[in-house]
Parts: C-alpha cells; structure tokens; sequence
C-alpha cells in the first residue's frame, strides 16, 4: 500500500477539475473561473470524461463560472455537457452566474431539463451539496 492510497484525500485531476472534499463527501469542483472559450471547451471535455467514469445518480458537482468568458458556441456546448451529465449527478451547485450568463444558464437548465441551484459563494454551495447528498 503506497502513501497515496492511504490518503483520505480525494483524487486530483487536474488544476480545473478535481474532486474536494467538505464534511467527508467528495464533490467534483469544475473550475471554468476566468476561462477563455478555448479554456471552457477544454475544461468541458475533461470533465466530462471524468463524470463518464463514475455511477449513475452519484456526483456532486460545484462549478465556478465567475469571469468565464461565453458565446453562442459555449452556450451550445454547456446545454450538451449538462444534459450528458444528468444521468451520474445527484445534486448540483454553481457560483459565478450574474449579468448575461443568468440568461445562458437558464437556457441550459430549460435545454438539460436539470435542476442545478445557484449559490453567491464556494461556502454555501458546498454545505448546500453536503446536506443534499
């Protein structure tokens, strides 16, 4: 047994998306914070192949837009990755969502046919994910 599989940490992925940990659950955290459209495709297929690899009706998921840069394009993509995601999600929280990305997340949400709930900070979306796991 190595010194990484006695850890209780969860597995890092990568710098955008990797699971944390709060009050012993382990929540995969999908940073698109500050990304540019090329950034927020890349982040998306990541993410997806990690979310592919877990059971059904098993993830949280805490996703940080604050400052990502959207457009038609990424707008098409996020309503895709979101309802690809819908069957291995258990609950779902998001911060960063203000101006016209309230709008684009709507169109998401109506498109996925997902309830996701919108948080004004990492702390409360990580509690709310806890509770409702």
């Amino acid at each position: 047994m190595t010194a990484a599989t006695m850890t209780k940490e969860p597995p890092m992925v990568s710098e955008r998306v990797k699971f944390i940990n709060h009050n012993g659950k382990d929540i995969l955290f999908l940073d698109f914070s500050g990304c540019t459209t090329n950034e927020v495709l890349a982040t998306i297929e990541e993410s997806k192949q990690v979310i592919r690899t877990r059971p059904e009706g098993s993830v949280l998921t805490l996703t940080d837009v604050t400052d990502a840069r959207f457009n038609e394009h990424i707008t098409e993509r996020m309503k895709e990755f979101t309802a690809h995601n819908k069957p291995y999600v258990k609950a779902a929280a998001i911060i960063g969502i203000a101006g016209i990305k309230r709008i684009i997340f709507e169109a998401v949400m109506m498109f996925s046919k997902r309830k996701i709930h919108i948080f004004e900070n990492i702390h409360e979306a990580k509690e709310w994910l806890v509770i409702n796991s």
